[in-house]
């Protein structure tokens, strides 16, 4: 089994030998995002290596079918009227992948509500040159008409309260960095990279970040205890992220869709490993230090965390359900009852919704900011675990 692209260990060995050891988050980073050799970063700018999709190594539900973007139009519709319909309504997409949400969000919107349409600004996040060109293929119908689709590399050149509209990801955060953490004699360690007789090794050492501490004892104070032996992620680059999309939005909401759990359920006795993960051609594997730059790597979201350091930067939790329940509620059992059932399309919007997949994996965390607390379509039904996320010390109440 190769140990990974050539050119991207010579990077990450170069820099062990030179400083010691680097957090995992520091190899996860270079993993994904080294600026020319990173898993997201390399290939291409045609569709040849790219890692998302059927011939790549994950799909997304994009990938299925076009009703996740489709319901999302209308849920947004839904925003837009809230905010009494803006003379410029932005969608912010962070991490936009292929493009295919973009392109099937914008098409909803052209054919079904032209007049929203006239005044959509959609704007996208993204770094990596290569799916920035795949993201303009995709989008290329649109980009005739002057700033109705733009690309910006981050979310620092935008303006405090800027946004007016709703900021929007999909499958973003599980694919941040990871600080992994041990607990040992009752202590907690973090688990460093190092390179030695030819492979990646780990060494435990004190925490980098004070923060990860603040971590562990949000935990504690949630009632979360961590047994010896327990390894698990900690996803501080998450926490970085939702101040920042709480800074810049004005007036409207923030849609994170992701697979993860609430707090009490991501850091239960069974998940005593982790979640960490890596994808490679459809197969999971939990050996990251194979593969490196050729191989996703993920952690499962933690969304009280999102919830409680967006409501501390200003963003109340508007509701938290799961993909399966978000969709049926915008209606998508309107549009399987209208799918012959032995016909491929009504499988790929089955998969959507699949309670044992995606339907039930899959949450939606909404925030909302400049709003009286909107009822959303999206969160007409709430699954049991809304529970949890009010033991953070956050409720959509």
């Amino acid at each position: 089994m190769s140990l990974g692209d050539p050119q991207l260990l010579r990077e990450i060995t170069g820099e062990i030998q030179r400083t010691g050891p680097i957090t995992f988050a520091r190899f996860m980073e270079l993993a994904l995002y080294h600026p020319l050799h990173g898993y997201y970063m390399r290939g291409r700018e045609d569709d040849a290596g790219e890692p998302i999709g059927w011939s790549g190594d994950f799909y997304t539900s994009s990938d299925l079918h076009p009703a996740l973007a489709q319901a999302l139009a209308r849920q947004v519709r839904q925003v837009d009227e809230l905010l009494g319909c803006p003379d410029r309504f932005t969608v912010l997409e962070m991490g936009a992948g292929k493009g295919l949400l973009a392109r099937d969000f914008l098409a909803d919107c052209e054919v079904n509500a032209e007049p929203f349409f006239a005044r959509l600004h959609y704007v996208i996040i993204e770094r990596s040159l290569v799916m920035k060109a795949r993201q303009r293929r995709q989008l290329a119908p649109w980009m005739a008409s002057a700033g109705r689709v733009s690309w910006l590399n981050g979310l620092e050149g935008l303006a405090t309260g800027g946004l007016v509209g709703v900021a929007l990801s999909n499958e973003l955060v599980d694919a941040f960095p990871v600080h992994r953490i041990r607990v040992d004699q009752g202590e907690a360690e973090e688990v460093f990279v190092d390179y030695e007789g030819g492979r990646f090794c780990e060494r435990l050492r004190p925490v980098s970040n004070p923060e990860l501490l603040q971590y562990l004892d949000r935990l504690t104070r949630m009632g979360v205890k961590l047994a010896d032996g327990y390894t698990t992620e900690m996803n501080l680059h998450a926490m970085a992220w939702m101040r920042e999309v709480a800074r810049i939005l004005g007036h409207g909401v923030v849609i994170t869709i992701d697979y993860g759990h609430t707090a009490p359920d991501l850091y239960a006795p069974e998940r005593g490993n982790g979640t960490l993960l890596c994808y490679h051609q459809h197969r999971l594997s939990e050996h990251p230090y194979v593969r490196v730059g050729c191989q996703d790597m993920t952690a499962h979201v933690d969304f009280s965390a999102l919830a409680a350091v967006g409501q501390e930067s200003g963003l109340h939790v508007t509701g938290f359900t799961n993909q399966m329940s978000f969709l049926i509620g915008l209606g998508l059992e309107d549009k399987l009852a209208s799918l012959e059932p032995d016909s491929s399309e009504f499988e790929s919007v089955v998969r959507l919704l699949r309670p044992e997949g995606m339907g039930r994996t899959f949450k939606v965390l909404i925030q909302h900011k400049g709003l009286d607390q909107p009822e959303l379509d999206g969160l007409r039904f709430k699954p049991f675990f809304e529970s949890s996320l009010t033991v953070a010390g956050v409720s959509g109440q």
